[in-house]
């Protein structure tokens, strides 16, 4: 059975799970029917940080347009244009063993697709959900549901994986940013 975590809230992946190398990062939402009329386009990011807090180079960016990080570690499997449908709207594969030793952190976050032009944020989206799942096994071992606290935000930092004495845990951050992706690259550090 999953830990459902709330907010601020972290938790052991790797020390409850021994052996847990593949674990697959789901990332869901729904719109709001009030949306304006344009279609949101939702997309998943992935920041492989180092001990600053900041990528290590602009490799340590996995998003649609750069889908697997250099190390094989992170794979981002693909955008989902719409968000329709039940379940996982987009995916990230993460082989544990292969992140580099110098990144600290992987932080997941989701940015709404040209959010200015379209007049949209994530106060029209809802139901937006994280989870870890052992990839071998399919067994959902995290899982975090963001509230709909959030209304001119258009970026959120949902979670991260980190290490911590030799393990890997999970944050719950569920953190909202303004600006979209270009402003939290320049957070993490990337060249934008």
């Amino acid at each position: 059975m999953a830990i459902s975590l709330k907010k601020g809230q972290k938790v052991d992946l790797t020390k409850t799970n021994p052996g847990l190398k593949n674990i697959l990062i789901g990332l869901g939402w729904d719109t709001n029917k009030y949306d304006g009329g344009k279609d949101f386009d939702l997309d998943a990011s992935i920041f492989l940080l180092g001990a600053s807090g900041k990528v290590n180079s602009d490799d340590d960016f996995v998003f649609y347009g750069n889908l697997k990080h250099v190390s094989g570690s992170v794979e981002h499997l693909g955008d989902n244009l719409t968000g329709a449908g039940e379940g996982d709207d987009e995916q990230i594969k993460i082989d544990l063993s292969k992140v580099p030793a110098n990144v600290e952190k992987i932080d997941f976050t989701v940015t709404i697709y040209e959010a200015e032009e379209r007049k949209q944020n994530f106060g029209q989206v809802e139901n937006a959900f994280i989870r870890v799942v052992n990839e071998a096994t399919g067994e959902e071992l995290i899982r975090y549901d963001l509230g709909e606290d959030f209304s001119i935000e258009t970026a959120v930092v949902i979670g991260e994986l980190y290490r911590n004495k030799g393990e890997w845990k999970f944050n719950a951050i569920g953190s909202g940013f303004s600006g979209g992706l270009a402003s939290l690259g320049k957070n993490y550090g990337v060249n934008v």
